[in-house]
């Protein structure tokens, strides 16, 4: 009989194998029923266990949601009351603003009328149309007699520019905008007569040096600098005015040419306000604001402070400047029908907010979208298209530097005592370059030499990276980023260098939003009435300090930022020089088209502002990681109430969820794994955060929170909602 094998068989079906091979003993059939009734009992425990478990939940479950309804039941009794009171402390405050902005108003017309130092007065028609007219009738061409009338000028243009930005009636804003068009105008002819009486006696001012004439005239608005050319030299390269960080580089046809070149930086801007104007009038958008879901129409332009204060050139290349002429160009550039959009700095309009409560906090709706920027602008010139600059996306910092060849005036003659100049009527007249095609040599093929310009970036401007530069083309009235070739950029050195084909204007452009978004943020009270504002921004950390309504900027970074760091001034003023300095970290309709955002509702987001003003002189907000976690109709933050200057401490912060119909405090945490809107234990659901907070908050916060002024109020909702952090972090 053939031997079985095994060897092949696995462990049970060898224990088969063997079982049936004997018999059991009565001790393996005991120890086999134990087996299979401890087996039995196990099964059964565990599935006593679980009933007891899924019985345990049910009932948790029901006992959550009777804890819910009886939580939810409690806010909606108290709802009425909550908003209520919500709307009266906001309804207060704005009162107290309303005619705080009054009086300040009245006060600031009175102080100007006590003046009497001969100024007119800009909101009176008559006496800005009769001082203009004086002004322009004035023969006087002196530069410093030129430059502090121009001083003068800007100053009126500034208390325009407030004006327009308040301005209600659309007649009114029509005659500040004329008024403001015509100052602009006299100062650009103003520059260009007292340049002409400059280079007019050029042959008087000879440097012994180069034969040539050069000079520097500089005040706190202007640096002008002028070059004769009247040795005539073929080896002439360029200049470099010393200590105007300016300079410039002609090609041989230029340097052996009658010549005058000036580089001119005025550190204010009328061509980028030309250059929105001009768009303006092609598209007028609207958009909803944060404030509310109402559509914002296009309204009175308000231009910034350094987009209307300066040197108004509208001449093209090849015209002769005079100032019928000028007149007209700048009349040609529909001052007169433009348009823009509400200011973009105060989405929330101080009127009708109390009104506004109900709907924010009851029926909060996601219909804020804010619609798209418009598009780049595209023009014909010279029969082909070209696109611009898009002003929204760059921002023009540090002013406008205008590059400019003139014909060198009639030069004096002294013959037997006399002094013999030969007159023109046609002023001063530019050199058109490039008029037509030089040939180099009989082996060359003709070409368009360049000319090349070097400036060291200005002082009062911070540029958080390399530096854009852009020309001005007048045919379009647009800024363009073509025909600059050769760029060179000196960090360490702060100077610029590069080549464009003609002599026109430029500036240096930032990308608007560099700064964006805000990689953290956080808001806590210093003491009554006072809080610090810090910013971690994309490239780099800003401080704002708030004492009742005066803000100061506090920075690491120095360069540029001298003449704001530590000065205390009102919150718009600030937010008007930060813009202007090159730091941005203000947003508006656009904003949300160039940078990564939260997706959050703007009425929920308005209303979060709101409350936190109310309690910012006793509670810290930072920015939450899980805000950008709780779906676009909720809002997440850490808050705590904390006094005195010193930091709050990390373990004090809680997370909070801000909704449409109500707020409440989380059980979670920012090391959390995932995010849960549960409810924190013990706690409870407010209408509003105010009350959501109040759940939490000693006596004495409380209190301080009730004592808060108004202007500090006001002046922390105003920066928040100038800076959306729930949004753009």
């Amino acid at each position: 009989m053939r031997k079985r094998s095994h060897s092949y068989l696995d462990a049970g079906e060898f224990f088969i194998f063997s079982m049936k091979g004997r018999k059991l003993t009565k001790a393996q059939k005991a120890k086999q029923v134990q087996e299979e009734e401890e087996k039995r009992l196990q099964e059964e425990e565990e599935a006593r266990l679980q009933a007891e478990r899924e019985e345990q939940e049910r009932l948790e479950r029901e006992r959550k949601e009777q804890e819910l309804e009886r939580l939810e039941l409690k806010d909606r009794e108290r709802r009425t009351d909550e908003l209520d009171e919500l709307r009266h402390l906001l309804e207060e405050n704005h009162t107290a603003m309303t005619k705080w902005k009054t009086d300040a108003v009245e006060k600031a017309k009175w102080e100007r009328y006590m003046r009497c130092d001969g100024t007119p007065d800009p909101s009176v028609q008559p006496d800005i149309n009769t001082y203009t007219s004086l002004w322009r009738d004035d023969p006087e061409v002196n530069i410093t007699v030129v430059l502090k009338q121009c001083n003068l000028a800007l100053q009126l243009i500034e208390e325009l520019e407030g004006l327009l930005r308040d301005v209600t009636d659309p007649q009114e804003g029509q005659k500040y905008q004329e008024a403001l068009l015509n100052l602009q105008e006299l100062i650009h002819s103003k520059h260009l007569l007292a340049t002409e009486e400059i280079l007019k006696r050029s042959s008087a001012n000879i440097d012994t040096e180069t034969g040539n004439m050069q000079t520097v005239v500089r005040d706190d608005n202007i640096t002008l600098c002028l070059w004769a050319n009247l040795k005539k030299n073929p080896r002439f390269k360029g200049l470099n005015f010393e200590g105007a960080g300016m300079g410039f580089e002609l090609p041989k046809q230029l340097a052996v040419s009658d010549i005058a070149v000036r580089s001119f930086h005025t550190r204010y801007d009328h061509l980028s306000l030309l250059a929105r104007m001009a768009y303006l009038r092609i598209h007028t958008p609207s958009y909803r604001s944060l404030a509310g879901g109402e559509e914002a129409t296009a309204d009175i332009d308000v231009p910034e402070q350094e987009d209307t204060k300066g040197e108004g050139e509208m001449k093209d290349d090849n015209t002769t400047q005079q100032q019928t002429a000028d007149k007209e160009e700048f009349e040609g550039t529909g001052w007169k029908s433009a348009t823009s959009l509400q200011s973009k700095n105060n989405p929330q309009p101080a009127e009708g907010r109390g009104s506004q409560i109900q709907t924010q906090m009851e029926a909060l709706g996601g219909e804020a979208d804010l619609t798209s920027p418009p598009e780049q602008l595209s023009m014909a010139d010279h029969g082909e298209r070209c696109q611009v600059v898009d002003l929204i996306q760059y921002t023009p910092l540090g002013g406008v530097f205008y590059y400019d060849v003139f014909r060198l005036p009639p030069q004096a003659h002294q013959v037997n005592g006399w002094e013999i100049r030969k007159l023109l009527d046609t002023g001063l007249q530019s050199f058109h370059y490039p008029m037509e095609k030089f040939k180099l040599d009989d082996n060359e093929a003709l070409t368009y030499p360049t000319v090349g310009v070097s400036v060291t970036l200005p002082e009062c401007v911070v540029f958080l990276e390399a530096p854009q530069v852009a020309r001005w083309d007048a045919a379009v009235k647009q800024w363009r980023m073509d025909g600059i070739t050769d760029v060179s950029y000196e960090e360490e050195e702060a100077k610029i260098s590069f080549k464009m084909e003609s002599f026109q204007a430029f500036v240096l452009m930032q990308e608007t939003y560099a700064n964006l978004p805000f990689q953290s943020w956080e808001l806590r009270p210093l003491g009554q009435d006072s809080a610090l504002f810090t910013f971690n921004g994309a490239l780099t950390d800003l401080i704002i300090t708030i004492q009742g309504n005066q803000c100061m900027l506090q920075s690491e970074r120095e360069i540029g930022l001298s003449h704001l760091i530590g000065k205390w001034m009102s919150g718009p003023a600030l937010q008007r020089a930060m813009l202007n300095a090159g730091i941005n970290i203000f947003v508006n309709e656009y904003t949300d088209k160039y940078v990564s955002t939260c997706g959050k509702d703007p009425l929920t987001e308005h209303a979060a502002y709101e409350q936190m003003a109310l309690f910012a002189s006793a509670c810290a907000y930072s920015w939450s990681k899980w805000n950008a976690k709780c779906g676009a109709e909720h809002l997440v933050m850490q808050v705590c109430e904390h006094h005195g200057p010193t930091p709050v401490p990390k373990g004090l912060w809680s997370l909070y969820l801000l909704g449409a119909q109500r707020s409440q405090k989380l059980e979670i945490t920012e090391k959390s794994e995932a995010f849960s809107p549960d409810l924190y234990p013990g706690s409870e659901f407010h209408s509003t955060f105010i009350h959501m907070l109040q759940d939490n908050m000693s006596t004495d916060g409380i209190a301080r929170t009730r004592e808060s002024n108004y202007l500090f109020v006001d002046t922390v909702q105003s920066l928040l909602c100038a800076t959306r952090p729930l949004m753009y972090s």
